[in-house]
């Protein structure tokens, strides 16, 4: 087994497990129908094709920058009509980072971090209106386990957030981890979470449920402040442990 993981940050995103016709309201975290989709998207592959490879991958998500969570009114307009339609509200994650992980076969990975570099649909962070700030490739972990790859991997918040922690030697992120056939249950059930996909056919969507547990991993902050640290070393006095007397030479 090997790992794929993906930074996924933006000024808007949105992952929605559910909606209810004007509503449309987003999790707090990618989920992993919308991080599916967005590499099949990336594949090329139709919206009727064949998911079965792509879900059968374990996915995880470590929450880096949580975000700020904001509403939208939307309003719409029937094409040939010109009627009005209901105005919706939409939810969105302002400001967020995330890092996800698909563990499965290396062969498939391999070709979807080739469809992710050069994508044949672009890839949008839930919703078309949501595009990445960047590239969302962080790189293939052969022979690597999901659990282990996300606790360590470097902390990918923005410059700005990482400065508010910046008195902190490391910080607390939580991860939210699929569970697999082969879990002892060491950790309970988790949660059940209807977001497994079976087809994105717009005639019929559906989606599965499967289990997910929360952890709490902790990484180095790379951006603490060490101005104690050189503060030390400046008052340092590497011969502070010798007597005068041995100073002097006598």
């Amino acid at each position: 087994m090997s790992v794929l993981t993906l930074r996924l940050a933006g000024p808007l995103q949105s992952w929605g497990s559910s909606a209810r016709f004007s509503r449309r309201t987003t999790d707090s975290a990618p989920t992993k129908s919308g991080v599916v989709g967005l590499l099949a998207a990336a594949l090329g592959r139709p919206r009727d094709g064949d998911l079965s490879d792509l879900a059968a991958l374990r996915f995880g998500v470590r929450i880096d920058q949580p975000g700020t969570r904001i509403r939208d009114f939307q309003t719409a307009h029937h094409d040939d009509t010109g009627k009005s339609m209901p105005v919706s509200e939409r939810f969105y994650l302002a400001d967020a980072v995330f890092v996800a992980g698909l563990e499965g076969d290396e062969d498939l990975l391999v070709h979807l971090l080739a469809a992710v570099r050069n994508p044949v649909f672009l890839p949008f962070l839930g919703r078309r209106s949501c595009p990445p700030s960047r590239n969302i490739d962080l790189g293939l972990h052969p022979g690597a386990e999901l659990a282990a790859t996300l606790a360590a991997h470097e902390w990918q918040a923005s410059d700005w957030y990482c400065r508010r922690r910046r008195k902190d030697e490391s910080v607390d992120l939580t991860v939210l981890l699929e569970t697999g056939p082969g879990d002892d249950g060491a950790e309970g059930p988790g949660d059940a979470v209807r977001d497994q996909p079976i087809s994105f056919d717009p005639r019929h969507r559906r989606y599965g449920l499967r289990g997910v547990v929360a952890r709490t991993v902790t990484v180095p902050n790379p951006r603490a402040d060490r101005r104690n640290e050189r503060a030390a070393l400046a008052s340092h006095d590497p011969v502070g442990h010798l007597t005068p007397l041995d100073r002097n030479g006598a």
